[in-house]
């Protein structure tokens, strides 16, 4: 990662990087291949990478063409991570996280949960209560009055048991963008009547700035997966 100049600090194994300045999607994808590749050969440390992107949508390896409702907005990025669509934009906190499962604990399930629970603890820092659904991916806010909306969406590949991709976390997007999609494949009405959509920390009523919840990814990172 040579290319990065935005702050980056070591800690024993773990480097954590803070782009300020949206990156470019391609580039991103690259930066993440050079880093598992190099952890897999012992040559470089374990890393998560705090940063946004453009507005751009991106297909997993799940994602339905029907799921594409307006597919002139913004690029469309088709990628081996799993899910559906999902939307990149500035005001939406990414986490790429490459952590070497063999030397921590080679459990794909367990190391998903982690994610959700990093997310959630958080979140709670803010006195935000994120939530699982059984069935859905990424982690949801209770609005009350029958409507869900989700906060954070959940995106990981794994080679050689090294991870890479990883979480969002949406502080202030324009949520009008995700109209665009249907986001991971959930529609708008889900079970039992239940109205589901997109919302933010801002949306919320938390002036909350990415500075702020940089701080608190760090923090849970390290309740969650140590060092």
């Amino acid at each position: 990662m040579n290319d990065i100049t935005e702050s980056a600090a070591l800690n024993g194994t773990l480097e954590w990087i803070v782009d300020d300045a949206p990156v470019a999607y391609r580039h991103a994808l690259a930066v993440m291949e050079d880093r598992v590749a190099a952890i897999h050969a012992g040559a470089g440390p374990e890393c998560v990478w705090l940063l946004e992107h453009p507005s751009l949508y991106t297909a997993g390896t799940s994602a339905q063409e029907t799921d594409l409702i307006d597919p002139e907005r913004f690029p469309v990025h088709r990628v081996g991570r799993g899910g559906q669509y999902t939307y990149h934009g500035p005001g939406q906190r990414i986490a790429y996280v490459m952590l070497d499962l063999q030397r921590r604990r080679p459990d794909v399930r367990r190391y998903v949960h982690d994610l959700e629970e990093w997310i959630i603890r958080t979140l709670a820092s803010f006195n935000i209560a994120g939530e699982r659904r059984d069935g859905r991916v990424g982690i949801w806010v209770d609005r009350g009055g029958g409507r869900e909306d989700k906060i954070a969406a959940i995106g990981v590949r794994i080679r050689h048991w090294i991870t890479f991709h990883g979480i969002a976390i949406n502080v202030e997007p324009d949520l009008e963008h995700f109209s665009g999609i249907v986001p991971c494949g959930i529609e708008p009405s889900g079970e039992n009547g239940t109205k589901l959509g997109v919302t933010s920390l801002v949306d919320l009523g938390l002036p909350v700035t990415m500075a702020d919840l940089d701080v608190a990814l760090m923090a849970a990172f390290d309740e969650i997966f140590g060092n």
